[in-house]
């Protein structure tokens, strides 16, 4: 007798390649639309399934696994970061936690490159003034940036995606220094030609520009304070590709009105789609929509990833890219 396939619920639309090979692996139940399950979604997804594939817009909190029935034995995130899922509680309740890791590096490096180009030259105000057919020809003093080259760079968290993002900005004639919970082997220094700062508050003071690639943890949350963001020189810009997070988002808001940071390049936010509404008003702020990771290419190697991490799971092994609470 064949052997029944594992039960798994998707929470999400995924790219068709990816939801295609999930149905021929698995008795998989996608989303029928691209909007996020409610928690009673979510909590007769936990009841019913062997695997849930949820995304970072779901909250897989210990009220949630509370509610799991005796089936649920895998959380495959779609995703690196696993912030949202409560995975000290998930272990106590025999459920393994997954991600994706390495991935999505070199599509958030490109895109935190692409913020730092887009504050420090202005383009938002060029496009702004194209878009509202408002431009009177090329004049010599009008939309003045700065420089990128020369400039320095502070790493705010040295992982995979800060050490990519070090590579790109040295391209550019960057200079590299960064800030990291564990220093770098030094031939990695070396050859990413970077300079270490054990005092953060001694690193941001210096930076030119400020660049938050560290993940969403307990000892992270507001890293970049009231006080901590008071430190950065006034003629000096930071963004933001890991996690909303890492900022106190209304300080920010308050020092950019007031003059006493350049500007900034946000993809993430505090308060997820709740964004300071005096944040969208300033000229010298670039917003996305969390668009770090929105590659084709990408997307799909995420989902290989869940599909390799499910399928080594339903064989008996652990799954390559398993999450542990000493991990975060």
């Amino acid at each position: 007798m064949p052997r029944d396939r594992l039960s798994v619920v998707v929470t999400r639309r995924l790219p068709e390649p990816v939801e295609t090979r999930l149905s021929e692996l698995f008795d998989v139940r996608l989303r029928e639309d691209d909007t996020p399950m409610t928690r009673t979604e979510l909590a007769a997804a936990v009841k019913d399934a062997d695997v849930l594939v949820p995304t970072v817009t779901d909250t897989i909190d210990a009220g949630l696994l509370g509610q799991a029935g005796d089936r649920l034995k895998l959380i495959a995130n779609y995703g690196a970061g696993v912030d949202h899922i409560d995975v000290a509680t998930a272990r106590q309740r025999g459920i393994l936690v997954s991600n994706t890791p390495g991935v999505l590096t070199d599509d958030t490096a490109d895109m935190a490159m692409a913020l730092v180009m887009a504050v420090v030259r202005r383009m938002p105000e060029g496009l702004t003034v194209m878009q509202k057919g408002d431009w009177q020809g090329w004049a010599p003093t009008a939309f003045l940036g700065g420089r990128i080259a020369g400039r320095r760079l502070g790493i705010l968290g040295m992982g995979r995606i800060g050490q990519a993002v070090a590579k790109r900005a040295a391209a550019f004639g960057m200079q590299i220094h960064y800030h990291n919970r564990r220093r770098l082997r030094p031939e990695v220094e070396e050859k990413l030609e970077a300079t270490y700062w054990d005092s953060l508050d001694q690193m941001v003071a210096r930076m030119d520009v400020i660049s938050v690639n560290c993940p969403s943890t307990p000892s992270t949350f507001h890293l970049m304070n009231a006080r901590r963001l008071k430190l950065m020189k006034p003629s000096a810009v930071i963004v933001n590709t890991s996690r909303g997070e890492v900022i106190d988002e209304m300080a920010l808001t308050r020092m950019l009105r007031a003059g006493e940071i350049a500007g900034a390049g946000l993809d993430v936010y505090e308060h997820g789609t709740d964004i300071n509404p005096r944040l969208r008003e300033l000229p010298n702020v670039v917003l996305l929509p969390h668009m770090g990771s929105a590659t084709i290419e990408g997307r799909i190697e995420m989902g290989e990833k869940v599909l390799l991490n499910i399928k080594t799971f339903e064989d008996g092994h652990r799954p390559p890219d398993q999450v542990v609470p000493s991990m975060l």
